[in-house]
Order: C-alpha cells, then structure tokens, then sequence
C-alpha cells in the first residue's frame, strides 16, 4: 500500500478503503491512510536527512550527538547520552568511537564515578557545529519554509499527538 516517490499522493483514500475491506477489518481507512502516510514520509526525510549530513561528515546520529553535547556545556555520560538520544547504548559506543577518531569528541574519566567516563565535545567538534550552522539551519527552515507560523505552531502539536500514539507501533 505504499509508494515512496516526491510528491506523490499515495495511497490513495480509496486504496485504503479496498485494503480495509479486503481484510474485512473495522478500522477507520483516514486513520490508516494518515498513518501509512506518515510513515512514508518519516523515512523520506529520513533518507534526505542522511544526505544532508553526508555533506558535512555526519550522520544524523552524529549529528545529534555532538548537538546534545554542545546544548549540554559541552560534557555527559554514554549512558546520559543514549537516555536523552533515546537510542541503545551500544550505538551511542559506536558514535563516540567514530566521532572521537575523528577528533570530534574525546573521552575521559568521570568526575563523579571514577569507573565510567563521560565524553566531551572539542573545539574541532564546537567548530564543525558552528561552519554547518548557516547552511544547516536554511534548509531546515527552507523544508518547513512552505508552511506559515500558525501552521507550522499546529504541525508541532499534532506531531506530538502522533509521536506519542506511535507508541502502538511497538506494543506487544
């Protein structure tokens, strides 16, 4: 039931109303067809978003951590990191290890517990974070740029609606 293409307008209503009949379900074919929708487009922006921060040396999840660093004074904890990321440890390992033998970031004990370690934005990651600033945050507004303040104001309230209900997704 799904196409991935720019632009495009499917599936249709009327495909996800055929698709609930098929299956002789009673479910609302609005609500699917949002759903379906937005999950094409969450991996859409997704894909964008990998080749956006391609052109500066990152990844998305890079991305992220470095910018939570800096918006953090610059220092946390792994574990800190992955809570706030909302991703599993063992991935934000393996973006520290890349981002520090990039020079990005470095590693060093912790103050507070003498066995863990936290890990610290350098000023080469500070750097990288400030020379992608200007073009970073132009497309950002360019890729909203279609939709005006109010809409946008309403966008972010329904997009928190919906994040909170995709949690059904995942439930057993």
């Amino acid at each position: 039931m799904t196409k991935d293409g720019a632009g495009d307008e499917t599936p249709t209503l009327d495909q996800a109303r055929r698709q609930v009949e098929h299956y002789g379900l009673d479910a609302d074919p609005q609500a699917v067809l949002v759903a379906v929708r937005l999950i094409s487009a969450g991996a859409r922006v997704g894909r964008a978003a990998e080749v956006h921060f391609a052109r500066f040396g990152l990844s998305t999840g890079r991305y992220r951590l470095l910018a939570d660093l800096e918006d953090h004074g610059g220092e946390k904890s792994p574990s800190r990191l992955a809570a706030d990321l909302d991703v599993s440890r063992a991935t934000v390992t393996g973006l520290l290890d890349g981002l520090e033998r990039e020079g990005l970031i470095a590693r060093r004990p912790s103050a507070e517990d003498g066995r863990g370690t936290v890990a610290i934005l350098t000023a080469r990651g500070a750097q990288r974070l400030r020379d992608m600033a200007p073009e970073h945050f132009g497309r950002l507004e360019s890729m909203v740029g279609g939709l005006s303040a109010e809409e946008r104001a309403v966008f972010l309230d329904l997009l928190a609606r919906v994040v909170r209900g995709s949690a059904a997704l995942a439930a057993d």
